[in-house]
């Protein structure tokens, strides 16, 4: 034992009680509230199984931070967390002490278990969670069905063990649990699997989705309806969409996709990373958003003019705070395109990319007014494009005055790359 960090006369309760684990669950009904925290981090810890499964029906919090406690999820200890909701769920009159809604599996909780049980506890993550004493507006609604939250990443050609095991769960189960999962991001997964996953989530939980593999439009249609129920998203990160050649059926295949955007009314933020499918066809595409999008990046893609015009003449793009065009070739695009771009969100912009587009200085030149009108703007990037030193120049006069500028990433000006002859040292 220490005698710098002793440990609290809480501990040291929750130590004792749990030398006894019999008793212990006896006397859990009569157990102050301020012993359950630290007795659960004991009994977590010290994979004490019945008592886990005991505390989860007497637990007298809205919220079980389980997600918290766990550096790698654990399946047993899973098993014993949903032994106890089984026998919760199975009774027709709650507990007396019992004031559970949610058991919260993700990264979260950290501030509950320090607030309870004091610093000294490892929790694994430096997110945090509002306390509990928030949702205890929600204790006198009906029990069921009861909400379990997770943050699902399909990486893999099969579910992990934990995973798996909790949708089976979740699966046999359904009229009284929510499995709500407000971040799914998709690496790599059999499509059957997506589709096992997607069908037991609670989609209008969902607020943010990425997509992080390779898709054909015609996988990416497949999984549209899908989409279209998560209507509470916020935000959708779409990488690499294939389209080798654009057909007929393609066609069909965007307008499914687009149709379902319709429903999302919280859509916020919209990445899309090589959306090949967008070129001519951008107008498809943002004439169904329903609102203001904060964040738009379209990068890595081929875009035409009528793009680029449809682009600035959607009224949901009027009050950006980023955008991003890196990798979207403007070289032969007319310079005004660009400055009637700028000068729509010029008064909410925060954040500009035009990195590797290749800008030329007479489009440069043409979007200094609207430049220097950003007064938001913090970042802006615009490595990798071919600039001569006296337009770079005009650039820092013109951003010079922009009071929260302070980020600002130029290219080398092109006379740098000139070759010198021998006369030229």
């Amino acid at each position: 034992m220490s005698v710098e960090n002793p440990p609290r006369l809480l501990d040291l309760a929750a130590m004792s009680l749990l030398r006894d684990e019999a008793s212990t669950i006896f006397s859990l009904e009569y157990l102050p509230t301020e012993l359950f925290p630290p007795l659960f981090i004991a009994a977590f810890y010290g994979r004490c199984r019945e008592t886990l499964k005991t505390m989860v029906q007497t637990w007298p919090f809205a919220r079980l931070p389980l997600g918290g406690l766990m550096q790698k999820p654990h399946k047993g200890t899973l098993q014993a967390v949903l032994d106890g909701l089984d026998v919760l769920l199975a009774q027709k009159v709650r507990p007396r002490r019992c004031k559970l809604r949610a058991l919260d599996l993700r990264n979260t909780g950290q501030n509950f278990w320090s607030m309870w049980s004091g610093a000294r506890v490892h929790v694994y993550s430096s997110s945090s969670m509002a306390p509990v004493v928030e949702d205890i507006s929600r204790t006198k609604q009906p029990l069921a069905p009861l909400e379990v939250f997770i943050e699902i990443c399909l990486k893999k050609k099969t579910l992990d063990e934990f995973l798996a095991y909790l949708i089976r769960w979740v699966e046999q189960r359904k009229g009284s649990i929510h499995l709500c999962c407000k971040k799914l991001k998709i690496v790599s997964m059999p499509k059957e699997n997506i589709k096992k996953v997607l069908s037991i989530v609670q989609l209008d939980c969902v607020q943010e989705v990425e997509v992080n593999c390779t898709w054909k439009l015609s996988t990416l249609a497949m999984y549209a309806p899908h989409l279209g129920k998560m209507r509470n998203v916020q935000r959708l990160l779409l990488s690499p969409i294939h389209v080798s050649a654009f057909k007929e059926q393609d066609h069909q295949y965007l307008l499914q996709f687009a149709s379902q955007i319709l429903r999302l009314q919280y859509l916020r933020d919209l990445h899309m990373e090589s959306p090949s499918f967008l070129e001519g066809r951008l107008n498809q595409m943002f004439r169904c958003l329903k609102t203001p999008l904060d964040n738009l990046s379209i990068t890595n893609c081929l875009l035409t003019e009528s793009d680029l015009t449809h682009l600035f003449q959607c009224p949901n793009i009027s009050h950006l705070k980023g955008l991003n065009l890196s990798g979207v070739t403007l070289t032969n695009f007319s310079p005004e395109l660009l400055q009637v771009l700028l000068e729509k969100v010029a008064a909410t912009l925060q954040e500009l990319d035009l990195n590797l587009c290749g800008i030329m200085d007479s489009q440069l030149e043409a979007i200094l007014p609207a430049l220097s009108h950003c007064s938001q703007l913090r970042v802006f990037s615009m490595c990798g494009n071919l600039l001569s030193m006296a337009v770079m120049e005009r650039l820092l006069r013109h951003t010079d005055g922009l009071p929260g500028l302070n980020l600002e990433l130029y290219p080398a000006p092109r006379e740098s790359y000139s070759s010198q002859g021998p006369d030229n040292h």
